[in-house]
């Protein structure tokens, strides 16, 4: 049985849950909308820095935070629009800022919340469009469906990129098999291209892997230590995905990126709406116990 509840913690959080399969989905809208919680059967699939999502003059390094409009990082942290420079820190703004709660629903098939947030003085001093996001997460069965709106309400096409930076929790990164649909990637620490057969060296400080030549829209991580298969599916407009993981921290991210860094400089995979024209793009993660 699907329900919603809201608790009143540091941060106002939404609940979406699943009694019949003891599976609970927790949302903080004004901490960048950010899912912080999923369990599924009473696991946890997240990894969360519980003291940097307390300090709000910290990113939050877990959960599921949201990245717009940009994916990444710019050199120098800024980027040239018609003859003008702005500053834009990594992975964009939508992540700090407070999100609002447009609906919320729980029925016999699944629990979902939407949340919007839309350009103010702060965005438009850094990014100059005018815009509103609504993103929908959908709770169903052992699926988190993460539907997304972008909307342009300025009178010039925007350009952007977009995408989710999902923190997995993990035990043993020795006993992961990654499953992604592409021979080579960027990497983005010795700054070479590698190619790719399935396996990483987690023995590595850090791995920082831009996958940008994918041939399908599917890709899975099975971690045989938790017997589960992480299947993660999304739109076509999603050209990249990024592995990401630390050594000695009990998480890995696959990250569905619309554009690959920089790309508001470059060009490369950056999307644009022209003035009133909305896009809407879907992102799903599916867990799986496997024998």
């Amino acid at each position: 049985m699907f329900a919603i509840a809201t608790e009143t913690r540091q941060y106002q959080t939404i609940i979406l849950s699943d009694s019949a399969n003891q599976t609970r989905l927790e949302v903080v809208p004004e901490r960048g909308g950010i899912v912080t919680r999923w369990q599924l059967n009473g696991h946890e699939i997240l990894y969360l820095d519980e003291a940097r999502f307390q300090d709000p003059t910290l990113s939050v390094r877990g959960g599921i935070p949201i990245l717009f409009p940009i994916c990444g990082n710019l050199p120098d942290n800024t980027y040239t629009h018609n003859d003008q420079t702005y500053p834009l820190k990594q992975h964009g703004f939508a992540r700090e800022l407070p999100w609002i709660v447009l609906d919320q629903h729980a029925d016999d098939a699944s629990a979902r919340v939407s949340l919007g947030l839309s350009s103010n003085e702060q965005t438009l001093a850094v990014y100059p469009f005018e815009f509103h996001l609504v993103f929908t997460y959908i709770l169903q069965s052992n699926t988190l469906t993460l539907h997304q709106r972008y909307t342009n309400q300025s009178s010039t096409p925007m350009p952007f990129s977009a995408g989710f930076h999902p923190y997995f929790a993990v035990q043993d990164k020795a006993q992961l098999r990654v499953q992604i649909p592409s021979s080579q990637y960027d990497d983005n620490v010795t700054k070479s291209v590698q190619a790719f057969s399935g396996q990483f060296d987690f023995e590595l400080d850090e791995i920082d892997a831009a996958f940008t030549e994918l041939s399908s829209r599917v890709s899975n991580v099975v971690d045989e230590g938790r017997s589960q298969r992480l299947t993660l599916t999304f739109s076509p407009e999603f050209s990249t995905l990024v592995f990401w993981t630390v050594k000695g921290k009990p998480f890995y991210c696959l990250e569905p990126w619309t554009a690959p860094r920089n790309a508001l400089n470059t060009g490369n995979h950056l999307l644009h709406l022209d003035p009133n024209q909305s896009l809407q793009l879907e992102t799903q993660l599916t867990i799986t116990q496997i024998a």
